[in-house]
This record gives C-alpha cells, structure tokens and sequence, in this order.
C-alpha cells in the first residue's frame, strides 16, 4: 500500500472513529440525578421537571425556588398550562440533535423544567413594570410553565386574558394557535379565495388553522379521521377528507398552500396537489431519534431551489403583537380554543403519555392550583 493510501486509510478510520464517538455521545442517556433539598424557610413551588431523557416515567412534580421578579418582569401564578409535542420531544430529548442546546447526557439544570404554554393572575410586578398589576389575568409563552409560578418579561409574549376566554381556552393558544398564525399568513402568504389543505386539522395546530385559515379568506379543505369530521365541520372546514376512506393525494385537487401538521406523506405526495407556484408549510414531523421530523424539510429545502413551488418547515416565533392579535379575535368570538382533556399538575406525566398517542382532538390542558 502507498503511503498516500496509508494517510487516507488513517484519516477514514479517524473520521469514523469521530462519528462513533460523537454517536455515543449524543445518544447517551444518563441516569435521573438525586434533586438537592431546598434550604429551609426558602419560598418554593412545586414544577414540572425531567432531569434526564426517557419516557414520562421520568418526570416529576418536585419543590423548586419560587421566581422573584426582575425590574422588569412579572410574576404570575399559573392557572392553567397546556403540552405540545414539543414536550415531548425534548422530554425525550428526540431528535438526539436537540441534545446540543439543552444537554448531552441529561438536560442542563436550566433546561429541566416542561411547559410552553400557561395563563394565569399577576402576583406581583417588578419596580419599572408599568402595562401589568397584581391581578391582571393574563396568558401567553414561555419556558417552564408548567409549574405553580412563573416569571416574564413584561415586553415578551404575554397580553391580558379575554374575559370571555377560560384559563384553560388562554392556556392552549401559544403554541397551537401561534403556529397555525404563522404558518398561513406569514409562510403560506394565505390570500382571499386561495384553496388551503390542512393535513391534520383536529389536532393543536390544526384546529387553530382551520379557524384561521376561514377568517385569511381561504377555501379550506381539512384532512382528519371520521371521528373528527363533525368538529373540523363546525370550526368552518369547506371541505373534509376522510383520511380512512380517502386519499387526499390521489384526488384531482390541486391547492394553494398546504399546512402538514403531520408529515405522513411523501414530499411528492404533497407536491403533486400542490399548485405549479403554490407554498407547502412543514409544521409536524415524523418520529425519529436521528433524523426524525427534519427529514421531511430537508428534502424540501434541497428541492425548493430547483422547482417554483416554495417548500420548507417553520418553527413559530411567539411575539406579543401576535399574542394580541390572538387574543383580540378570541376577544370578538372569531378564534375559539379546542381542548380534549385536562389533567391536574400532579399528572402531567399522563397528559404526555395521551399526547403521544396522537389521538388528541385540539389540545391538552393541565390545570395548575
């Protein structure tokens, strides 16, 4: 064997080397540690935690240290909080690329806490805080809401509840509705009299989307199980595709925009009913410990170059202009939150377990007293 041959037969064995090793890494799961006592007389909170990556079997509801507000930050007593896939992916810490912004190994301390969703009462307002007072009943997102207390900041996502909204109903809009916001009018570019598929319209995003799709001006086409269809019906679908009887992507339709909310279907599936200049948004993803739901995307985004159709998959960005607009539509009848189940904090665990199953009808409230 050349010398030359020799190199490059050592830098291979390296790299593959450095991949097993990195492999290992990444998917290492380190075992749950014991929680340190708070120290005696401390204000504490009971929060949801996962102090390592597993199954809901790991979580628990533990006393942590209440918050103290910022000047510029408020503290509120959480009423009601709801769970996303989001979760419980990073309960799982699944996709294992997750792990190198919350922890190899186990999640980082600050990255333990669950929950992205809440509403609930101002406590109390930090010395420079002027648009909040005790009292406010407010809702929006954040990290770690699933817990009796949180912090914000008082420009970050959160407005004043409706009063006509529930806690629950304020609960279940950062994530869902957020998302469904966003992917139509921001990515789709949604017009008056457009044809929008929803693949996946009874879920937490979906249920949103129906609702906000109508009020952009769409024709909307909605793609669910049979026992969905008298809900999706009744949050002003045009169109219903039972996905047990039907095939939405052997039918002649063509539309303007598709919302995937699950990635079940092939990239060419979904383009070849998808107008010659129409926008495809990814929002769900396939399960998958490696590639798992970027699978979908990245084909998308290595296509999208070469074809006129606009494909990709967006992650929401919660504002408070965003936040506002949600709730002033909540606010005047026309955005109305579809919650399936509610479970006590002492069972979030669960509410995971029945997210998971992918059988949710809108969204998964956990209530927080």
């Amino acid at each position: 064997m050349s010398l030359t041959r020799k190199i490059l037969s050592g830098i291979a064995i390296l790299i593959t080397l450095a991949f097993a090793a990195f492999a290992f890494a990444i998917s290492y799961n380190a075992p749950c540690p014991t929680v340190a006592l708070l120290p005696d007389g401390a204000a504490h909170m009971k929060a949801a935690t996962a102090r390592c990556y597993g199954s809901p079997d790991i979580i628990r509801v533990e006393d942590i240290a209440k918050p103290v507000p910022e000047a510029d930050q408020i503290l509120i007593k959480v009423h009601a909080a709801s769970v996303n896939p989001l979760d419980w992916r990073t309960l799982r810490g699944s996709p294992y690329l997750l792990r190198l912004g919350r922890g190899m190994g186990a999640p980082t301390p600050e990255e333990a806490r669950l929950g992205a969703d809440f509403a609930g009462t101002v406590e109390a307002v930090g010395a420079n805080v002027t648009k909040f007072k005790p009292g406010d009943a407010v809702f929006g997102g954040g990290g770690g809401t699933l817990a009796q207390y949180i912090v914000k900041r008082e420009t970050g996502a959160v407005v004043a509840k409706p009063e006509n909204v529930t806690f629950e109903q304020a609960a279940s809009v950062n994530v869902g509705a957020m998302t469904a916001l966003q992917a139509l009018r921001d990515h789709g570019a949604v017009q008056p009299g457009q044809k929008v598929l929803i693949n996946g319209a009874s879920g937490g995003v979906g249920t949103f989307a129906v609702q906000i799709a109508k009020l952009l001006g769409a024709e909307v086409t909605a793609v669910c199980s049979t026992k969905n269809i008298e809900l999706v019906r009744s949050l002003g679908a045009d169109h219903i595709i039972d996905y047990t009887q039907a095939d939405f992507a052997a039918a002649d339709a063509r539309y303007d925009v598709i919302v995937d909310n699950v990635a079940n279907r092939s990239l060419s599936d979904l383009r070849r009913v998808l107008q010659p200049n129409g926008r495809l948004v990814i929002v769900g993803g396939a399960h998958g410990n490696w590639i798992g739901p970027f699978a979908l995307p990245l084909k998308a985004l290595i296509l999208s170059p070469f074809v006129d159709q606009k494909m990709g998959m967006m992650i929401a960005q919660s504002t408070q202009a965003d936040m506002q607009y949600l709730a002033d539509l909540m606010a005047a009848g026309k955005l109305k939150p579809v919650i399936d189940r509610t479970y006590p904090l002492s069972e979030v665990a669960e509410s995971l377990r029945y997210l998971e199953t992918g059988r949710a009808r809108g969204k998964v409230v956990v209530t927080v007293e």
